[in-house]
């Protein structure tokens, strides 16, 4: 791997190929490296779980509008998504019952 440092010497890009930016070979197993990789994964990780919340209520939206239109039932789905929609759906009427969260986004929640 071919890394480039900050100027306190730590790790802050990687590249599989030398390139302007990241010139200095280190072998794979170098702790620097090791470490910078894993912080990147902890970020990426993170950014995807936003991500998933928001996600999980547009397959949710496109679940609904199936039923509206009598594209599937929902008896059609399995045992464990019916229960997963409707404890979301539980949820959700209670949460805006209370006026903490708006009928279309997830992210006003306290």
């Amino acid at each position: 791997m071919y890394i480039k440092r900050n100027e306190s010497g730590q790790v802050i890009q990687a590249s599989i190929e030398k390139t302007e930016e990241c010139d200095e070979f280190v072998p794979p197993c170098t702790p620097d490296l090791q470490q910078f990789l894993e912080v990147n994964k902890e970020i990426e990780n993170l950014a995807i779980s936003r991500t998933d919340m928001a996600f999980v209520r547009v397959l949710e939206d496109v679940i609904n509008v199936l039923m509206d239109k009598g594209v599937i039932s929902f008896t059609d789905l399995p045992e464990p998504a019916q229960q997963k929609l409707l404890e979301r759906q539980s949820l959700r009427q209670r949460i805006n019952h209370v006026g903490l969260l708006s009928d279309s986004d997830d992210a006003g929640i306290i």
